[in-house]
């Protein structure tokens, strides 16, 4: 998959990490090994457990953020900007990679110039259940394509969808819109939706594929659409204009419980407590900006963000100190 764009130090990879010890080396095994030769840069956010120096010991970059800066979109620009390669893959340390040839695959949309940014194809693993494995076929199906905002009568809000957990990035794109910006959450979703607004496209590549998923219960639902939820707010002339989440959260829904009473009927009470506490979290977060910073870091999945120095004070909302 390698092409002539492709160089020494012309693709870069960021790992932003927190207590990733064990799941570092797994993670960098197939970079390291990668024809492209990636830069790669292991960001850890002063997690004190061992990620620097197993990172270190496998010849990459590292840097530290302490907590209380670390931010989501903050955080990562200044991994980009640091590594300052054409092109750049955001990573987690939990998105196991499939195949060998990932990194070609994934960053081969932007380096033959078809689109801004490209994130790969998740799927759940082994002890997963089946909203787990419905929700990642929903958002993840089998088939590559390209999407611009021509496409939104076809993929609505899905069309400025992505996940950082395994995305590729042109940063001469990223720099047309000032990079990451300060967020909760969903920086990649913001970035996109801008890029979008610009004329640019979005490719989906399923043939980079990770294992990456979360099992959530309710209440860890429950907070981490409120964090989704608050995001969408604070940015809702970018994110809830058109057909909106809550549109195709409906979908999702209907098919989870379908899925569920077909495939695993006894799961159907933990598909319905998850689904009900996601839909609460998420519209708990559209309320979310008036209210204190206490409460909403009560309901928050992000403890460090609401004392963080890179929390953005939007006007207008109460915060007591």
């Amino acid at each position: 998959m390698t092409d002539a764009k492709a160089s020494v130090a012309s693709i870069g990879v960021v790992v932003v990490t927190h207590r990733a010890r064990t799941l570092i080396a797994d993670c960098l095994a197939p970079l390291l090994a990668s024809p492209l030769r990636p830069r790669i840069l292991v960001v850890n956010s002063s997690s004190g457990d061992g990620t620097v120096e197993a990172a270190a010991a496998l010849g990459v970059e590292t840097i530290s953020v302490p907590r209380r800066q670390f931010n989501h979109g903050l955080t990562r620009e200044l991994a980009r900007r640091r590594l300052a390669t054409p092109v750049v893959v955001m990573l987690t340390p939990d998105a196991h990679v499939c195949r060998d040839d990932f990194l070609e695959f994934l960053t081969a949309p932007i380096r033959r110039g078809e689109a801004a940014v490209a994130y790969a194809r998740q799927v759940a693993g082994e002890g997963h259940g089946v909203l787990e494995r419905v929700g990642r076929e929903f958002s993840y199906p089998g088939t590559s394509h390209v999407r611009s905002l021509a496409d939104w009568s076809r993929y609505g809000s899905y069309t400025r969808f992505c996940s950082n957990a395994a995305a590729a990035w042109s940063s001469e794109a990223l720099d047309r819109i000032g990079g990451f910006k300060a967020t909760l959450v969903s920086e990649e979703t913001i970035a996109v939706a801008e890029l979008l607004a610009r004329g640019e496209r979005v490719a989906y590549v399923a043939e980079a594929e990770v294992r990456h998923a979360h099992r959530l219960g309710p209440v860890g639902a429950f907070r981490r659409q409120f964090d989704v939820g608050y995001t969408r707010r604070l940015h809702a002339a970018l994110l809830l204009a058109g057909e909106g989440d809550l549109s195709r959260g409906r979908r999702f829904a209907t098919t989870a419980i379908v899925r569920t009473l077909r495939e695993a009927p006894a799961e159907m009470p933990r598909t319905l407590a998850v689904l009900a506490a996601s839909w609460a979290g998420y519209r708990a977060g559209l309320a979310g900006p008036p209210l204190p910073t206490v409460l909403a870091r009560h309901l928050s999945s992000q403890d460090y963000y609401w004392s963080s120095e890179a929390r953005p004070r939007p006007a207008g909302v109460w915060a007591p100190g």
